[in-house]
């Protein structure tokens, strides 16, 4: 039940932190002026994601003290919380967490400026709560230089990975069935595809380049051909084909729905084109939640270059 639990936090987090970033990030190289506040209410989003991460990371950090101290959450003491607060790179990751958030919610409610602003500071506040989740992952556990390198190299992967999310949802909610009824709103989303296009294929060569490294780090190339024999290697493997559905659904919008919808809008007919494509959205987020589920449980388990 306590494995779970922690699970379910890290998943909460990872989605919440990751939109946090990823949202405002899309507003600012695919949306243009009042677009981005017609879009949706990225004021009140970016306080409900600050809000929701400051309760989870307190609950998770919480979880991890019981944990260490062999005891559930009403039997931790406050020795073991300072220790950790204090003496510890996933305490200082913490505390460096909580203050982004609640920075990022403090800028939500006070910044009344219209402007790029916002998206600014959000996605600069959202990227610094998200690269501290890699000090409560297994990218802090290598040493020295090559240590730095891994958790460079994880911080940077998980960027990426919260910039595609934060894509995805946006793209999502521009293409709500009510939204999408008007055709100047449709060019707009096509507008926001071709602009995701080209950043986002940077997203996927990051994560892939990241991911290879994590992988020698995590795995080792002796350990390939055995990857199989443990659950670790085989939610690996899950994740590995999930990401690749990914790519390939994304590959279809860029290459395939993307031109349809653009031709459809010269016949001012995109309702077929819409539908095809917020199914195919549909698919490609779901692949990414289940990414991060996967993620989240990989958090909790030892890699095999761990046991040699």
């Amino acid at each position: 039940m306590g494995d779970a639990l922690l699970i379910a936090i890290r998943l909460a987090l990872y989605i919440d932190l990751g939109l946090l970033f990823g949202v405002p990030l899309f507003g600012l190289y695919a949306l243009k002026g009042d677009e981005r506040s017609d879009v949706v209410p990225f004021r009140r989003l970016v306080a409900v994601l600050a809000g929701f991460g400051i309760v989870s990371s307190l609950f998770g950090f919480a979880l991890l003290a019981a944990a260490m101290s062999g005891t559930d959450l009403t039997g931790i003491e406050s020795a073991t919380l300072t220790m950790l607060l204090g003496e510890t790179s996933v305490g200082w990751a913490f505390i460096a967490r909580e203050v982004a958030l609640v920075l990022a919610l403090a800028v939500a409610i006070l910044l009344r400026r219209r402007g790029p602003t916002l998206f600014i500071l959000a996605s600069v506040l959202g990227a610094i709560a998200v690269a501290t989740l890699a000090w409560a992952g297994h990218g802090a556990a290598s040493e020295g230089g090559l240590g730095i390198f891994h958790l460079t190299s994880d911080i940077a992967h998980l960027l990426a990975a919260s910039a595609w999310l934060g894509a995805l949802a946006m793209l999502g909610l521009m293409l709500l069935p009510g939204r999408a009824a008007q055709i100047e709103h449709v060019r707009i989303v096509h507008r926001a595809l071709a602009g995701f296009a080209t950043v986002g294929s940077i997203f996927v060569g990051l994560i892939v380049l990241t991911g290879v490294v994590n992988g020698l780090f995590l795995i080792g190339l002796e350990n390939l051909g055995s990857l199989g024999s443990s659950l670790y290697g085989q939610l690996m493997i899950a994740k590995l084909l999930l990401f690749s559905a990914m790519v390939a659904l994304a590959a279809s919008n860029r290459f395939r729905l993307a031109p349809d919808l653009e031709r459809s809008l010269d016949a001012a007919e995109p309702v077929v084109a819409l539908r095809a494509l917020r199914r195919s959205l549909a698919f490609e987020t779901g692949c990414a939640i289940a990414v991060l589920a996967l993620v989240a449980w990989l958090g909790t388990l030892e890699p095999p270059m761990s046991a040699t």
